[in-house]
């Protein structure tokens, strides 16, 4: 039998060169000793960013922090697993940049679960399990003497040029519904001015800035600011959707329509402004999604045609970051789904009252049959609550720092 640790440290180097994530790189090293001298720790700029820079659209200090969203998979075999307990797990993590604590968040939202298992492992070693990082997001933070606070609530991705964590390019979407974006080289902001319409999504991919406008008109944005077109508007649906599905760029559109509750009325005689402010509140509240299309890019007739599957792979549509799984990674037999955030169901009470998994909805794409999380138990165990194996493995190393 092959003695591993005896590779040499020239194969080492190049195998560590063509892991896809930071992640990816912790665990080779890993492996033994001779690995992990071989091949040096991965660069910050992938796990933790806190450079500081002007705050849009003022002057102040801030940082911008990433959370990744992993699947953690049962260390067992599929036979060895309870049947009633899921083999996968959908968690999303962030590092706190002013004291490295690391917070355990709701995959979709930007929110933290409220309170974890009384057996959760602390600390949560990802040596023990089988691992996979699904994405990434941004978060843009206030800097403070003593506190950080999230900044600003709209999509932000970034590209390290040359994986240097001093030069950075930062690309989000302005409250105008313009593209802004923050070049570290010259240390402040610029809004790009196209627009024909507001633009609802932005994505890193292949290493290019994607933007998309809410008629579908999708454009790549160059580092000189311009904006050249790939794909013409598609009409029909409400807001627009980016996801980078096994390489593939997807647009997902989503429809949306106003629930009124019987009984009610948007005009009522001697109504204040306390009063409107709370009834537009309640129709956000009850803006309910009804079916999504996806369509995929033809980039030679610059145009979206429309899928009507997706080989079996489940999208997922969250606040800060879109991505993708196959049935076979998340170890489930339905595919073809959109997991998505929709306040409908939270509003509606639709949820079992746990924080951990309110307002997500699935929509299958084959059926076109829409609803509540907790409708679907294949995907709704994928959340909440852990499988019984996080809690009985052993956790014997840090390397996420304590949970929170």
């Amino acid at each position: 039998m092959a003695d591993w640790t005896q590779l040499p440290k020239e194969l080492l180097e190049l195998i560590s060169k063509r892991l896809g994530t930071h992640y990816d790189v912790i665990r080779f090293r890993s492996v033994c000793s001779t690995w992990r001298s071989a091949v040096t720790a991965p660069n910050r700029c992938r796990n933790r960013f806190a450079p500081r820079f002007p705050l849009l659209p003022i002057s102040s200090q801030f940082s911008l922090s990433k959370r990744s969203v992993f699947l953690l998979g049962s260390p067992t075999t599929s036979t060895q697993t309870n049947a009633w307990s899921p083999s996968s797990w959908v968690i999303k993590i962030e590092e706190d940049p002013m004291n490295g604590r690391v917070q355990l968040l709701n995959p979709l939202s930007r929110s933290r679960f409220d309170s974890l298992p009384d057996n959760f492992p602390k600390p949560l070693n990802l040596l023990d399990f089988r691992v996979l990082e699904l994405g990434e997001e941004y978060v843009l933070h206030y800097l403070t003497h003593h506190s950080v606070g999230n900044l600003y609530m709209e999509k932000v991705v970034l590209s390290c040029l040359e994986d240097n964590v001093n030069d950075f390019i930062i690309l989000t979407i302005h409250v105008s519904g313009k593209l802004a974006m923050f070049k570290s080289s010259v240390k402040k902001w610029a809004i790009i001015q196209d627009m024909p319409s507001p633009f609802d999504d932005v994505i890193l991919y292949k290493g290019n800035f994607y933007a998309v406008d809410n008629t579908g008109r999708t454009v790549v944005v160059g580092l000189d600011f311009e904006t050249n077109l790939i794909a013409m508007p598609v009409f029909g649906g409400d807001k627009k959707f980016l996801v980078d599905s096994k390489g593939e760029l997807l647009l997902v559109d989503m429809y949306l329509s106003i629930e009124s509750e019987p009984g009610s009325s948007s005009s009522s005689a001697g109504f204040g402004l306390v009063e409107e402010y709370f009834e537009n509140l309640a129709l956000y509240m009850n803006e309910r999604t009804v079916k999504f299309k996806v369509f995929k890019l033809d980039d030679v007739g610059k145009q979206w045609v429309e899928a009507k599957d997706l080989d079996n792979r489940v999208l997922f549509l969250g606040d800060g970051c879109t991505f993708s799984a196959s049935i076979e990674d998340l170890s489930v037999c339905r595919g073809n789904c959109i997991i998505y955030v929709d306040n409908f169901f939270y509003s509606l009470g639709e949820e079992d009252g746990a924080s951990e998994h309110c307002d997500i909805g699935v929509f299958d794409l084959e059926s076109g049959s829409i609803g509540p999380l907790t409708k679907f138990p294949q995907f709704s165990q994928l959340f909440w609550p852990p499988p019984h194996w996080i809690s009985s493995t052993t956790a014997s190393d840090l390397r996420f720092g304590q949970l929170h």
